[in-house]
C-alpha cells in the first residue's frame, strides 16, 4: 500500500473534554503519523466553505454552528493507506454502530457530536489539507 496523507479534525465536543492527547494516541497506535497539527477556532465563513458540499442538506446550518462552537484541532496524518486507515480508526459516524476501540466508540457523544472528521478520498484529502495548512506547516 502507498504512503499517503489525509486530513483530520478533532471536533469541539472532543476538545472541550481535553481528548486531543487520547485521540492522538489512538491515531498513532494505528500506525499513522501526525505530520502537522494546530488548534484553531473556525469562523462561520471557514466552516461554511469547508462544508459547502452539504449546503443543501438539512443539517448544514447545525453542522456549521457546531464546528464554530469551540476550538478544533486540524491535522495532517501520514501512513500507508492513510485515508482508509483513518476512516477505519475513526469508526462509524454513529458511535452506537462503531466498532470497539475506534475513536468514535471510545469518545463520541452522538452521531452529531462524533469527535472527529476524516477525508473520504484522495481528492478530498488534498482539498481539505490545502484549505487549512500551508506547505511549510507540514513536517515529514
Amino acid at each position: 500500500m502507498a504512503t499517503e496523507r489525509t486530513f483530520s479534525i478533532i471536533k469541539p465536543d472532543a476538545t472541550e473534554r481535553n481528548l486531543t492527547g487520547a485521540i492522538n494516541a489512538v491515531i498513532e497506535q494505528a500506525g499513522l503519523r501526525i505530520v502537522a497539527q494546530k488548534r484553531v477556532r473556525w469562523t462561520r465563513a471557514q466552516a461554511e466553505k469547508f462544508y459547502e458540499e452539504h449546503k443543501a442538506r438539512p443539517f448544514y446550518g447545525e453542522l456549521c454552528d457546531f464546528m464554530t462552537s469551540g476550538p478544533i484541532v486540524l491535522q495532517v496524518l501520514e501512513g500507508d493507506g492513510a485515508i482508509a486507515k483513518y476512516r477505519e480508526v475513526m469508526g462509524a459516524t454513529d458511535p452506537k454502530e462503531a466498532a470497539d476501540g475506534t475513536i468514535r466508540k471510545l469518545f463520541a457523544r452522538s452521531k452529531g457530536e462524533n469527535s472527529t472528521h476524516g477525508s473520504d478520498s484522495p481528492a478530498a484529502a488534498d482539498r481539505e489539507i490545502s484549505m487549512n495548512f500551508r506547505l511549510d506547516e507540514i513536517v515529514g
